[in-house]
């Protein structure tokens, strides 16, 4: 009979209140995803030019890929070249320290490239205008 009180007294001892450990580790969670910084992606496969320099522009930038056809997306969206100004103006009003960044393909038309960046100096002058490519 002693054997039985035994283990029922040390049963009803040992229970563990989880609760302030998830309310920690859902804290944690919510830190995390609050402070990352998500890396934006052109939307279409750019195959860049190769050079010896490695300044990289911040995440948060606004990137305008141009493809080896000529054609423009920006936010993985394809743009007609007559409303690159307009969706960069729209992209500033969300991000307006965002660096603007042009990820231009390797077998692309200088022409594009030059038009985009034309149509960039026409809706803000002081931008500086990053050119993407990849390093040896």
């Amino acid at each position: 009979m002693a054997r039985k009180q035994r283990a029922t007294v040390a049963s009803g001892g040992d229970e563990i209140n989880l609760t302030p450990m998830l309310d920690v580790v859902f804290i944690l969670l919510i830190f995390f995803i609050v402070t990352a910084q998500f890396i934006k992606e052109p939307g279409v496969p750019v195959i860049r030019p190769d050079v010896d320099n490695q300044a990289q522009a911040k995440p948060l930038a606004i990137l305008i890929a141009i493809t080896e056809n000529d054609e423009v997306f920006i936010a993985k969206k394809e743009v007609p070249m007559v409303e690159v100004g307009f969706t960069l103006k729209e992209l500033r009003l969300d991000n307006p320290r965002g660096e603007v960044v042009v990820q231009a393909d390797v077998n692309s038309s200088a022409e594009t490239m030059v038009e985009v960046m034309e149509a960039i100096n026409k809706v803000d002058g002081s931008t500086v205008i990053n050119i993407s490519a990849k390093t040896n």
